[in-house]
């Protein structure tokens, strides 16, 4: 295991939550980076197709404890990896189970959760190096079927369902077994500001703790 992947898979173990702020600016960024902190928020991708999203990376890397892992989301190109790797990312988010941009990713030492809809495409992830398994969109994956997909992919193998969680939706996601959760705009919209982000923050979090009593606070 890379340095990286230990360092994410003990974020995810003291907060499963990642925070997705598809469209923040760099300008923004470093007072809602703080504000996620805050509220306890280890893990932070700032998707590629967010205006300046390298930027905000660099800020957000820069700003933030070494606790705090950063990232890019929507990395679906070798290159990206690569360019995200020297703006100071650590994570690298990806919609789908490429397994060219996955090794790309690990060669450039990061870590590296690639999105996966059906156990075919899991298996393949793992085998090209995935640190852990976005269940993309999660909408279609309801909780059922990740409780049949834990009868295979046992952990420490790392489940994340990603696409319209809400507060309400991580319990019954818990209960199957998933280690953590892809937060999009239930968490943070385009225009938001720090003290919006923290409020919902805190709420995110606050169910976490409830529905994993035993990780780490």
């Amino acid at each position: 295991m890379t340095p990286l992947s230990s360092l994410f898979h003990t974020a995810l173990q003291q907060c499963g939550l990642v925070a997705i702020l598809r469209g923040v600016r760099p300008d923004e960024v470093v007072a809602i980076g703080h504000a996620l902190y805050a509220a306890g928020f280890r893990l932070i991708e700032v998707p590629l197709n967010s205006p300046d999203p390298l930027q905000s990376i660099r800020a957000l890397r820069s700003a933030l404890p070494p606790d705090c892992l950063v990232g890019a989301g929507t990395v679906t190109s070798v290159q990206a990896c690569a360019e995200v790797a020297s703006a100071g990312g650590q994570i690298v988010v990806m919609p789908h189970s490429d397994a060219a941009v996955i090794r790309a990713a690990k060669q450039a030492g990061l870590a590296c959760a690639p999105g996966v809809a059906t156990l075919t495409e899991a298996y393949a992830a793992l085998a090209a190096g995935a640190d852990a398994l976005k269940l993309f969109p999660a909408e279609a994956l309801a909780p059922s079927v990740l409780k049949a997909w834990r009868a295979v992919l046992q952990p420490p193998v790392a489940l994340l369902p990603v696409g319209g969680i809400t507060p309400e939706s991580i319990a019954p996601y818990a209960k199957a077994g998933a280690s953590g959760f892809g937060l999009g705009s239930a968490l943070y919209r385009p225009g938001d500001d720090a003290t919006q982000v923290a409020t919902q923050a805190r709420a995110f979090v606050s169910v976490w703790h409830a529905a994993y009593p035993t990780k780490a606070r």
